[in-house]
């Protein structure tokens, strides 16, 4: 473990990864290691895997690790069964007083939100399997990953609308930037259902696959990523970012970029890509090398 992780750790208040592991495989949220690709599962398959604080405290520890461990390079969001997340637990919602609630909550920069990681600024990818419903806070859970793959059947929506229960762990803010304005107004405010055909057109969506297999596409996705040099992808990935939210303009983006980019390890990297290239390989835009 690096001097790194470990200050990490402490700042943090964090208990050890190997101690981590061992908790996070619990009946709440579990965990599995596949070589640099964690996988993270909601386990409340008898809520629909709906969350409540306890989940949601676990989840957001779970990519709190996922962040400062070196040998994971891309996670996998899931729920156990047939949905990935419905959102948060109503019933586990409804025994509680309004007072009680409110301060339950925190503002962000003061805690996590209600479904745990969605305000996590991470700096590695994190793909969402997508089976089922995912929707109210589940969809939120979607919307935090940098890519999502749905099965044929999935179903997305602010279905929260319908009970008055506010949209608080970034749907507001991350569903514009990926469908644009004029869709994210009318998913928010109908709270209407998105099925899989129309969240791929839309860009909610970035690849379709038949029922039962979103893991296993999800996963070979992640196993391409983590085969790519990893410090230009990383670079490439919080450049995109920083242009969508915080870039103060056009000129500031390309800064950004242009700093984020030229390192000495990325350099190097080039370099050797060059080498493989002149070796024949990734001839005429081939990524098969990439892929299973």
């Amino acid at each position: 473990m690096t001097l790194t992780l470990l200050l990490l750790q402490r700042a943090l208040k964090l208990p050890s990864l190997t101690a981590a592991a061992r908790r996070f495989n619990s009946s709440l949220v579990e965990t599995k290691q596949d070589g640099e690709i964690l996988l993270v599962s909601i386990a409340r398959p008898e809520k629909r895997n709906a969350v409540d604080a306890e989940t949601a405290r676990e989840l957001a520890d779970a990519f709190r690790h996922f962040e400062i461990d070196d040998e994971s390079s891309v996670a996998v969001l899931c729920g156990e069964g047939d949905t990935f997340c419905a959102g948060y637990d109503l019933e586990y919602l409804s025994t509680r007083g309004p007072d009680e609630l409110l301060r339950s909550l925190t503002p962000p920069g003061e805690g996590d939100g209600p479904m745990g990681p969605t305000r996590l600024k991470l700096t590695k990818p994190v793909i969402g399997a997508i089976e089922g419903h995912a929707v109210a806070g589940g969809m939120e859970l979607a919307l935090m990953c940098d890519l999502r793959v749905v099965a044929e059947d999935a179903v997305m929506g602010m279905f929260n609308r319908r009970f008055g229960v506010p949209t608080v762990d970034g749907g507001t803010v991350r569903l514009p930037y990926i469908v644009g304005l004029s869709r994210a107004l009318d998913l928010i405010m109908t709270g209407r259902a998105v099925h899989a055909t129309e969240a791929l057109s839309i860009g909610l969506a970035n690849r379709d696959v038949p029922k039962g297999e979103t893991v296993e596409e999800a996963l070979k996705l992640a196993k391409m990523l983590v085969r790519f040099p990893r410090e230009a992808l990383c670079a490439d990935r919080k450049s995109v970012f920083y242009a969508t939210f915080n870039a103060d303009s056009f000129y500031d983006a390309l800064t950004y970029e242009y700093f984020k980019g030229v390192k000495l390890q990325i350099m190097k990297d080039s370099i050797e890509g060059a080498k493989q290239f002149l070796q024949g390989k990734g001839r005429k835009g081939s990524f098969d090398d990439y892929l299973d």
